[in-house]
């Protein structure tokens, strides 16, 4: 039968697995933020740095990989970062001697003779994100290792592993090392607060949060407006938004409101999805000297279309053109997703062509919308028109555009001509994109390429990760394979992860269905029996296959 995506296959089938060492930042789904633009920009504002030397080619390489994602057996020559080989070696060696003693991983360590820089450091800890002991040990060790040889690890380190710390809830030994980087100058930067801030509203921590921004001043940081709209993004982001209310009102003489400081707190009732409390707060605002300003606009039509106020959002998303106020390309791409979502496209459609019209340029989020919804309802020839669209005025589609395609497949022979597809458009895959080719291999019981893939993603840097774990969970327990299922669940505890929720009721219940069987089995019977209960098992599994969520 011929592929749904022929049209995707525009060069010779070769080894796509290199496409697989891609690296992009997420896109919400649904979500447009519009806050980065809220404040100017500073380091603080994300812990992630997406300028990090996995975005440059530059330096690259020419190097031979074994591809294992499409055709395992093939063999292609690419370019890649000099330091990913080394960087590799050590993530193989940490692995290896995982279950080693510090003092043993140490010595293997220094028996590399390693020519430590700060770029391969960072390198070997984006490597470990979820997996803070060995990105710990690692980094310890680089740090006294360095003293001997002249290295020393710079702030872009420090923040690195502060963050991988503080996303595995390791405060102790995050607040350790941050004294640490407080006694030598230069250490402590701006995304250093930010990491903190970030990561202890995560974990509820709001008076540690706040402790940590007025520990600013003791370190010679200044405790200014945007420090404190930092502060307010990262409790809002975490859903403490009645709390950054709180402090907006309590601090205003320290800190005086201006219309950002009350957007930011608008749209995290928006996130929160309470529209009566972004109704009051839109009062608030309205009665208030601050202006709104086409953010404040922004915000509210996206708490309208997330509540189901279509009509009301559509009102006021016509009225901003006709007082003048233009939308800009995040208004207009709420409104297009919402319509879309309604299934209303054709007149998502109308406003796609209104943009192009009133010079509102549509971006790369605005042709996902689109995309996503066409692909649902199997309008491919409208699709690729789009993605050509795309191409061609130089908005090039990227790793969530392919998701939607993959998505859309019904076979494991058209997932290459997607990846080729994504690898001629320069478009870099994260592990997101990872996991969902996971989920579809797992569904497809496509065992070799699961397994290929998962060492692929290992190989890059991009994982395994919780939800690579979650898949693999789920989708071993639906095919019946219990054991397999808890024995990665034990993996994934082992290296510090904290499991779903649904995840946890699901090994408790698999725990408790083995303990029955062989609690059942006749005496005597032996390893032969405990064998026959394990089919047995995986038979009842197979009966009671649930569909696992992406």
């Amino acid at each position: 039968m011929q592929s749904r995506f022929q049209a995707l296959r525009l060069y010779p089938r070769v080894n796509t697995q290199l496409k697989f060492k891609f690296d992009f930042p997420t896109q919400p789904r649904t979500k447009y933020s519009i806050l980065p633009n809220l404040i100017p920009n500073r380091q603080f504002h994300s812990t992630h740095n997406t300028k990090s030397e996995f975005n440059s080619r530059e330096g690259f390489e020419r190097d031979e990989f074994i591809g294992s994602v499409a055709d395992p057996g093939e063999r292609e020559v690419f370019r890649r970062d000099p330091n990913d080989e080394t960087a590799l070696e050590i993530q193989n060696l940490l692995k290896i001697r995982r279950d080693s003693s510090v003092s043993g991983i140490e010595r293997a360590l220094q028996l590399c003779k390693l020519s430590l820089t700060d770029d391969l450091v960072l390198n070997v800890l984006k490597r470990h994100r979820s997996d803070w002991k060995p990105a710990y040990v690692f980094f310890n060790w680089a740090s006294r290792c360095g003293i001997e040889s002249g290295y020393s690890p710079g702030c872009g380190v420090h923040n690195e592993i502060l963050d991988i710390l503080g996303r595995m809830r390791r405060f102790h030994e995050m607040t350790q090392l941050f004294d640490e980087m407080s006694k030598r100058k230069g250490l402590v930067n701006e995304r250093t607060f930010g990491v903190f801030l970030n990561r202890y509203a995560a974990a509820h921590k709001i008076e540690e949060a706040v402790g940590i921004f007025y520990k600013r001043r003791e370190l010679g940081f200044e405790l200014d407006l945007i420090a404190f709209q930092t502060l307010l993004m990262s409790l809002c982001r975490y859903k403490h938004v009645e709390m950054a209310e709180f402090l907006l009102h309590s601090k205003k003489n320290e800190f005086p409101p201006d219309i950002r400081s009350m957007n930011i707190i608008l749209n995290g009732w928006c996130v929160l999805g309470s529209l009566r409390e972004a109704k009051r707060f839109w009062n608030d605002i309205v009665r208030s000297k601050c202006k709104p300003d086409k953010f404040t606009y922004g915000i509210f039509i996206n708490s309208l279309t997330k509540a189901g106020k279509l009509s009301t959002a559509v009102k006021l998303f016509q009225a901003m053109w006709e007082k003048g106020c233009k939308p800009d390309v995040a208004i207009c791409n709420c409104i297009i997703d919402a319509l879309c979502f309604k299934k209303r496209i054709p007149e998502a459609l109308e406003v796609f062509r209104e943009m192009n019209e009133r010079d509102c340029q549509p971006d790369v989020a605005t042709y996902n919308s689109l995309i996503k919804h066409l692909c649902k309802i199997q309008r491919f020839k409208k699709v690729y028109k789009l993605l050509d669209e795309m191409e061609q005025k130089g908005c090039l589609p990227n790793a969530r555009t392919y998701v939607y395609f993959l998505k859309s497949t019904k076979s494991p022979e058209e997932v290459p001509g997607i990846l080729e597809r994504m690898e001629r458009n320069g478009c870099r895959m994260n592990s997101d994109s990872y996991n969902l080719i996971l989920k579809l291999y797992m569904d497809w019981d496509c065992e070799e390429k699961l397994k290929s893939t998962l060492d692929e993603m290992e190989r890059n840097g991009m994982g395994p990760d919780q939800r690579t774990y979650t898949v693999i969970i789920h989708g071993l327990y639906d095919k019946g394979r219990i054991e397999d299922a808890l024995s990665y669940f034990k993996q994934m505890t082992s290296m510090g992860m904290v499991p779903e929720p649904r995840t946890m009721l699901l090994v408790n219940a698999m725990n408790i269905k083995l303990k029955e069987e062989r609690e059942a089995e006749p005496e005597g019977k032996g390893l032969g029996n405990n064998a026959d209960s394990t089919r047995s098992s995986s038979r009842r599994g197979k009966k009671k296959k649930k569909k696992s969520a992406l």
